[in-house]
């Protein structure tokens, strides 16, 4: 690794014009001499996370949209996730339970292929008004974007076989357990599928937690981590990805 500095000799980079600053960086409290250290708590570690990756103006505008008419978006670090993860996968087809006013759509197509549709399903019909809004003022063409207005599980059974590279499922956390079939039917060997939410923003770590979504959650990570054709993991980002790419079935 060659270093940059006065002392290696090599001038740093100069920031390329249009380039976003990094956020500043957490301020931590000085300690004694000798002591350990103080980390930044979980809430200012999440702030520098979000600011890591700013979202563009027609994101912003999504996310208005979202707040006004009450649709919880992901936020900024799941964003950039669900974005790293439909580039790493090389998708071309990904299906979202759950377009809300576009947010969570916008990033994906932002690691879509360039050839790529991603077909997103919501039973409110406003909110994939909000999300036609949102998808014309960031530029995206018509042909990009399937919305499929209904209920999840009445529509899943018409998408096609082994024909997807990734499923974002953002809809009804109570049906969670249900999409998971239509995961393992709908996804390619190899292909991705990611359930948004799953720590509940960090009760699912409590264990005198008891609500619906909370065993929910619970029921859900449990089977995930059981099915033999997936490789999961649980990332504390935003209020929690649960992550797991499909692979063939063990033989025997």
């Amino acid at each position: 690794m060659i270093e940059s500095g006065p002392q290696s000799g090599v001038p740093s980079a100069a920031p390329r014009r249009g380039d976003s600053p990094l956020p500043d960086a957490p301020t931590v409290p000085r300690t004694p001499a000798g002591a350990a250290p103080a980390a930044p708590d979980a809430a200012v570690i999440a702030a520098y996370v979000a600011g890591y990756q700013p979202e563009d103006a027609p994101l912003l505008a999504a996310r208005q949209r979202a707040r006004e008419v009450g649709v919880a978006a992901l936020d900024e670090a799941a964003g950039a996730a669900l974005r790293v993860l439909t580039a790493l996968s090389g998708a071309r087809h990904v299906v979202e339970l759950g377009t809300g006013a576009g947010v969570s759509t916008l990033w994906l197509l932002k690691g879509l292929r360039p050839d790529g549709v991603l077909t997103s399903i919501d039973s409110e019909p406003e909110h994939q008004r909000l999300a036609r809004q949102s998808l014309s003022e960031a530029g995206v063409h018509s042909g990009r974007v399937r919305l499929i207005a209904g209920r999840a599980l009445e529509v899943l059974p018409r998408l096609s076989d082994s024909g997807y590279d990734l499923m974002l499922c953002d809809a009804a956390p109570a049906e969670n357990l249900d999409y998971l079939p239509a995961a393992l039917r709908l996804l390619r060997t190899g292909g991705i599928v990611v359930f948004a939410r799953a720590l509940v923003g960090g009760r699912v770590a409590d264990a005198s937690a008891r609500g619906a979504e909370v065993l929910a959650a619970r029921d859900l990570a449990r089977a995930v981590r059981e099915e033999p054709r997936l490789v999961p993991a649980l990332l504390p980002v935003g209020a929690g990805l649960l992550i797991a790419v499909k692979q063939d079935a063990p033989a025997g």
